[in-house]
Order: C-alpha cells, then structure tokens, then sequence
C-alpha cells in the first residue's frame, strides 16, 4: 500500500541527495573550469562528481526498485512511442520508474561523465603532473592536447545533455501538468505503481558514498597538496642550484625557471647583454667566466629539457623564432591574451615582465596554478 495516495514513493532520500550533488558538482566544476586559479577548486569538486559516478553505477546494479538499469526502458521503438504519446496525449500516464527518455539520460550521462573525469584525472597527471598519475608527465605530454580536447569537449556535450534534461523536466511541470520538479525533491511521482523500499545495507552504502564524496572535497580544499594532488615537481632553491645564477641575475630582477624560454632564446639573451633590455651588462658586473656558466644552466634547463606545463607549450607555440623574453613567446600571449593592459599598469605590477607579482612562486620555479594571485 502505498504512503501517499495518488503517488508513488520512487526516489528515496539518499537518490534525491545523490542526484543534487551530480547536479551542484558537475555545474560548479564546470564553471571553475573557466579560471586557472581555481584549478584546485575544480578538482575537488571532480572528485564529488567522480565518486558520484562510481555510486551510480554501483546503484543501477544493486540498487531498490526503480533505479537499477534492468528495468530501464532502452529499446529504440520504446524511446519512439514515448516522445509519439507524448506529443499527442497531453495528459498520458507517467511510469513510476525511468521513462524511455530518462533511461536513456541516465545511461548516456554515465558513460559520458566517466569520460570527464577519467579525461580529467589523466590530463592532471599528464599536464599538470599532480594527482594519482602524476608520473605519466614522464611519456605521454604529446597526449596533453588531445586529452585537453576530450576532457573540454565531453564536458560541453554533458553540459548540453543537462539542458536537454532540464528542458525535458520543465515541459513535463508546466505543460503535461505532472509535477516531475518536485519529484525529485519529495521522492514522490504522481503516477500508479508501488512504493520503492530500501533496505538498510542499501542505505548504508548510499549514505557512505553520500559522506566519501563530501569528505574527499573538503580533504582536497583542506591542503595544497595531498596524496590526491600532490604534484612531481617541487620548488626549486636557485641560491642552492646555481649561485652565481641566483645572484647575478637576481641584483636587477626577480630570476626566471630556464624552462620558460628554449636553449636558442638564452643564447640571444647571453650573447646581447650590451643591451639587455635596455641595460648594458658589462664584465664589470658579470665576468665572462660567470656568463659562461650562466649560459650553460640555462641550456641545461631550457624548454627543451622539461616535462612542465609551461615547458611543453611555450615549445609547442614556437616555430622558427626564438624570443628574448617570455612574455613575447606565442604562449604568453595566448594564456595573458584576456587580461585588460590596465592590470599591467597596476602599482604593484606596473610592467607584464614583473611575472613574480601574479605568480607568487615563479622566483622558485613554481607556475602552479594555484598560486596565481589575481588582480581586479
């Protein structure tokens, strides 16, 4: 017998739960994807909708009555009689379960959700060299664009997937009158058929992947680096390194990582020092024994011998020419191209050469993305 005469009992509390954290995880990472310096946030919130699919998934096997995929409607002549009624009966009854058009949105945002956050998972060890597959970054960095690509588009196909779903629910409230918005708030549909019951091994589990996936958010957001995020490379002591490196380019400015620029790029920057941006470097304030040594670090360590992000793409963007400074480099331009010139002539930036005042860390190799500090 049913709780509630005239309805169905179909979505029980922790389905309900579940499916608005789907719904708040996978909006709100996709929009942090947009800013670089919310990277980590994006991450985190990857690891909910992550841990989210994996319940789903689990759920549609062993799940209570309604939610497993046996008894999803998938034939395509069902999906075709369904949009039929639905189009020439305004007033049709609605199943209690998955109707053809949701079992197939489930299904498809399963195997599409499974793409972003294994595309996701991968490209943050491969381009970022952070998280659980960090030590791809080693191999596979020419796969950074096709996994960039497969992670952005699978993540706008989803996107649209949603609005189609939204779309669908929203026509069903207002034209065929069925209530289905605040099904999924009540649990209750109204419809015929007989209450869904969980058993409490079920709830427990549900439960234990509802607090798993809010846990590992709040584990990730709660340190820059954990066993989940914790990045191959660390920062890097140039006064330890390289001293006459540290010491000699650092009196005029704050040092750049070598990986910035390729080797041909600091032999133009070495071999010019007479005019070095203006300045004239004589032997007077670096001898020629030192920009020897000088040089041959920064050859040692150029582009061409990185695995980082930047590294990979500031190569990648070059093609026969080989700028003097970073901010000339293709990918400079490309990654600083919406920033509005006004920033740049902030106090306290006041040139686009000052990387140190956006990249807190960069005096120490560090081009994380969490460390950008971001400038109105």
């Amino acid at each position: 017998m049913n709780k509630k005469p005239g309805y169905v009992f179909v979505w029980p509390i922790s389905t309900r739960l579940i499916h608005w954290m789907m719904a708040f995880s996978f909006i709100t990472a996709f929009i942090t994807s947009f800013y670089e310096h919310l990277l980590h946030d994006h991450v985190a919130l990857g690891f909910i909708f992550l841990v989210i699919i994996i319940y789903r998934i689990i759920w549609g096997i062993i799940g209570p009555r309604y939610a497993t995929f046996n008894t999803f409607k998938l034939k395509p002549s069902e999906l075709k009689e369904y949009f039929v009624e639905k189009i020439r009966n305004r007033w049709r009854k609605i199943p209690a379960g998955h109707n053809p058009a949701s079992s197939w949105y489930t299904v498809w945002a399963i195997i599409v959700g499974t793409v972003i956050v294994v595309s996701g998972l991968l490209l943050y060890g491969v381009q970022e060299a952070k998280g659980v597959f960090r030590f791809l970054n080693d191999d596979y960095t020419d796969y950074i664009y096709l996994l960039e690509d497969v992670h952005k588009y699978a993540s706008y196909l989803f996107f649209a997937w949603v609005v189609i779903h939204i779309t669908g629910v929203l026509v069903e409230q207002f034209w065929h009158r069925t209530g289905m918005v605040f099904a999924m708030v009540s649990g209750y549909k109204k419809t015929e058929g007989e209450d869904t019951e969980v058993k409490s091994l079920l709830s427990f589990f549900a439960y234990m992947m509802i607090f798993m996936a809010i846990a590992t958010y709040f584990f990730i957001i709660s340190s820059n680096y954990n066993f989940l995020t914790l990045q191959k490379y660390t920062d890097i002591d140039y006064e330890q390194v390289h001293p006459v490196f540290y010491e000699k380019c650092g009196e005029c400015h704050k040092i750049y990582p070598p990986y910035l620029l390729p080797e041909k790029s600091w032999k133009r920057v070495m071999k010019g020092l007479g005019n070095h941006f203006g300045e004239e470097i004589t032997e007077a304030n670096i001898t020629k024994a030192q920009q020897a040594s000088i040089l041959a670090f920064l050859e040692e360590n150029a582009a061409e011998s990185s695995k980082r992000e930047a590294a990979v793409k500031v190569m990648d963007s070059l093609e026969k020419w080989y700028p003097k400074a970073v901010t000339k480099t293709p990918y400079w331009r490309e990654t600083h191209q919406d920033i509005p010139r006004s920033v740049f002539k902030q106090k306290e930036i006041k040139d686009k050469s000052n990387c140190i005042a956006c990249h807190k860390d960069i005096d120490r190799g560090n081009l994380d993305d969490m460390n950008i500090i971001f400038h109105n």
